[in-house]
């Protein structure tokens, strides 16, 4: 049987430390993940769930988004992958009931840990204008309330409609179109958050937003490296792959402001190596480089490639450069005087340590680099992009096996959202295809994206806030103005599988729609449906859920976006001008007719249902990695010409970065344990290297204060404020520190963006430490 749900939320006062971890996964995840599994599902669940995530004929894990090999194992899951399938296919319920017994307040004073445990929503709820609870809606009328505010709006504009990256390439194709049926682009998602900035760097030099490589590639490099990305936690099944390149001879190369246990060593519980002979060695090299120094450590490897092609040459492809690229001699000039001062000040690492990173590349025969986060959350996160991709065309390192860029996304099918249209600047090309497929005129304007849209709800700009999935309010940076502006709004929706901290903080009105997860049975127009996702690598494939849904009230994500449609524009029997035109009911009732509108929009998809059957895999169209065509305005990969920057850290400060615990995924909390670095029964910890702590005058346990500071365009110092922190002694470059969100957004500024993608500079804030009382 399935434990209940917890009672109380997570105390901070039995938080206790250990050494951390130089061995990731081995049999104490698998024991972990178990637990978690059976205290959700209960054992007989949990062992027919598990052996369907990521299967042909199965669902795809509502986890990250890493690829799966076309020959499966029998348990093709990891740890983290199995506690967000727990967390979905859990036994517990949220009814009305639930609700009737809590108000909106009491919900507001738990944390995300117990919120997140109380189970999965079973009935349409709403929130009326001054009450104190949520109480119970029929799915008409909720619609209904949801399509009479839409169209009660004095413009399009008014609305904001965010995606989760969990969202299915069905649901997603919906959701743009109805948003555009609207009139509006206004489509934030949670790719502002995280790899806008990759986008931005990799569509203005490759032509394409996405990485370049494949799963097999991976497995066939020479040289990896894997740069502020931390995929014990993050990804795990990406070690498997990491394990077979090493087993091929590949050389890792780790580069992370902390050492993360995933990157040190990696016990696979799948094979008798990683159980009983100790695993296997995964970085070769670890570079702990202070935050935000990525792109002085990439200047410093194109600085030391262009140094030794003068002196002994054969270290350049000068043919591809010749051919493939332009703004070669500009680069080539402003290496010349990057200032090697300037790059060990900006990495804090020796200069020899540089060199010898940069004379693995040089001798690699092929080489990839891979990113997440810890690469994409700073005001420079474009320019760093843009010097990987410098160093990669030096050697011609785009286009062929082993080689390329792999920005390593975080939710499932985030990078497949964003195919479909969830973008608040979409191209024209997709704009008059989508007109030309629906008969209508699509909204040239662009949106807002996730921190424009704070602002215009903050500034008064918008009404309407509707989620497909995620949470909203506990993914965003400045928390204080995040939760402020929402509540600035008329109506706020939320459509979700489980409870969050977006369900309570609430426009005046509130509705909750509960909708189907990933795992649940997909009956509609009586036969079981399916949907597709996209992983990191431009792989397609289907999901098909197996469990009967918590509720038989429940609409999946495609009906409840069919249902809106058909109030909005009409049920599709007759024509009517200005909207889109289509059958909304057949729609909703088989998603191949769906697919079918997406094959004769975007490009890449034709055939698409027959390349998604029997667990086939569709690969998209990729210029640069199939043959090295590059989609920018002269046809060429361009080496662009980037100013050094690097964070300030000011006198009695420090700067730091955001991240996830072990028992994390995004913003849902597992459990109170960040295993791997040894910290253990809570969250509010912040890690400091030892000899800050002590300079700064404070002690290791000490309890304090995180208070940000941040100099606003007035030339105003603005301060936000984080209690109750405790300090952990931790390896990290000195002037680094390190702690969890959601818990320290309220410590990011909503107007602190990366240049070019706006993204929050999550991984760049300046702190100081403050004693309490």
């Amino acid at each position: 049987m399935a434990k209940q749900a917890p009672t109380a939320d997570i105390d901070e006062s039995k938080v206790h430390v250990t050494g951390r971890k130089k061995v990731a996964v081995g049999v104490p995840a698998v024991l972990h993940a178990l637990q978690i599994s059976y205290d959700q599902m209960g054992v007989k669940r949990s062992v027919e769930t598990l052996l369907r995530v990521n299967q042909k004929d199965g669902f795809d894990c509502p986890g990250c988004a890493w690829p799966e090999e076309d020959k499966r194992h029998i348990a093709e899951f990891c740890e983290n992958g199995a506690k967000a399938v727990a967390e979905e296919a859990t036994l517990r319920r949220i009814g009305p009931e639930f609700f009737a017994e809590h108000s909106l307040a009491e919900l507001a004073e738990h944390d995300d840990w117990w919120l997140g445990q109380q189970g999965r929503l079973t009935h349409p709820m709403i929130l009326d204008e001054g009450a104190t609870h949520y109480r119970p809606i029929s799915w008409d009328d909720a619609l209904r309330e949801i399509a009479d505010a839409l169209r009660g709006l004095d413009d399009p504009d008014q609305a904001i409609f965010y995606t989760s990256g969990r969202t299915s390439n069905e649901a997603a194709f919906m959701y743009q179109l109805l948003v555009r049926g609207l009139g509006t682009n206004n489509l934030p998602d949670c790719s502002n958050m995280c790899h806008e900035s990759s986008g931005s760097a990799l569509t203005e030099t490759l032509g394409i937003g996405k990485g370049t490589v494949t799963i097999e590639d991976i497995h066939e490099a020479d040289l990896l490296i894997i740069a502020g990305q931390n995929p014990g936690t993050n990804h795990p099944r990406m070690l498997s792959a990491l394990e077979k390149a090493k087993k091929r001879g590949a050389t890792i190369i780790a580069v992370n402001p902390l050492p993360e246990a995933g990157l040190v060593r990696f016990e696979n519980p799948q094979t008798v190596k990683g159980v009983i002979l100790g695993g296997t060695k995964i970085a070769d090299q670890f570079v702990q480089i202070r935050l935000g120094g990525d792109q002085a450590l990439f200047q410093a490897i194109g600085k030391h490639l262009l140094e030794m092609e003068d002196a002994v040459g054969g270290v350049l492809d000068h043919d591809f450069i010749r051919d493939h690229t332009s703004g070669f001699e500009e680069y080539k000039q402003a290496m010349a005087g990057a200032s090697w001062r300037d790059l060990v000040a900006a990495t804090g690492v020796p200069e020899k340590t540089l060199r010898r990173v940069a004379e693995t590349v040089r001798t690699s025969p092929s080489t990839i680099v891979c990113w997440a986060m810890g690469l994409t959350q700073h005001k420079h996160s474009v320019p760093t992009l843009r010097d990987i991709v410098n160093v990669l065309l030096l050697q011609g390192n785009i286009g062929r096996p082993g080689a390329g860029v792999c920005p390593v996304r975080g939710h499932s099918n985030v990078q497949g959202d964003r195919t479909m249209g969830i973008y608040e600047k979409p191209s024209e090309a997709f704009l008059s295809a989508l007109d030309a497929e629906f008969g209508f005129r699509a909204p040239r304007e662009h949106g807002y994206d996730t921190v424009e849209a704070i602002r215009a709800m903050r500034d008064g700009k918008a009404r309407v806030f509707m989620a497909m999935g995620g949470n909203f309010v506990s993914a965003t940076p400045d928390t204080a103005v995040t939760e402020a502006a929402l509540r600035n709004l008329d109506l706020t929706v939320q459509v979700s599988t489980k409870l969050n901290r977006s369900h309570v903080v609430t426009g005046k009105r509130a509705i909750i729609l509960p909708t189907l997860g990933r795992t649940d049975r997909d009956l509609r127009g009586g036969r079981e449906q399916k949907v597709t996702v996209e992983d990191s690598m431009g792989a397609v494939h289907a999901s098909r859920g197996r469990l009967v849904p918590p509720s038989e009230d429940l609409l999946s994500e495609v009906a409840i976006v069919a249902r809106l449609c058909a109030l909005l524009f009409g049920d599709g029997t007759a024509p009517a001008d200005g909207v889109p035109q289509a059958d909304w009911a057949a729609l909703e009732n088989d998603y191949s007719l769906i697919r079918t509108h997406i094959a004769n929009v975007v490009p890449g998809f034709a055939d698409y249902e027959a390349k998604i059957d029997k667990g086939r895999t569709l690969m998209l169209p990729n210029g640069p990695r199939d043959a090295r065509k590059f989609a920018t305005a002269d046809g060429k990969a361009h080496f662009t010409d980037n100013a050094l920057e690097y964070p300030f850290i000011p006198h009695g400060r420090l700067i730091l970065q955001t991240l996830r615990s072990h028992d994390q995924y995004n913003t849902t909390i597992y459990g109170k344990d960040d295993r791997y670095r040894g910290i253990h029964g809570g969250r509010r910890v912040v890690m400091v290297n030892p000899k800050d702590i002590r300079k700064l005058g404070f002690e290791e346990n000490e309890i304090v204060d995180l208070v940000s500071e941040w100099t606003g365009p007035d030339g105003r110092v603005e301060e936000r404020r984080a209690e109750e922190f405790r300090i952990v002694a931790y390896s990290t470059p000195r002037g680094n520190a390190a702690a969890y969100y959601p818990e320290t957004n309220v410590l990011v500024p909503l107007d602190s963006v990366a240049e070019v993608s706006g993204t929050p500079t999550s991984k760049s804030v300046v702190i100081r430490l403050e004693h309490r009382g």
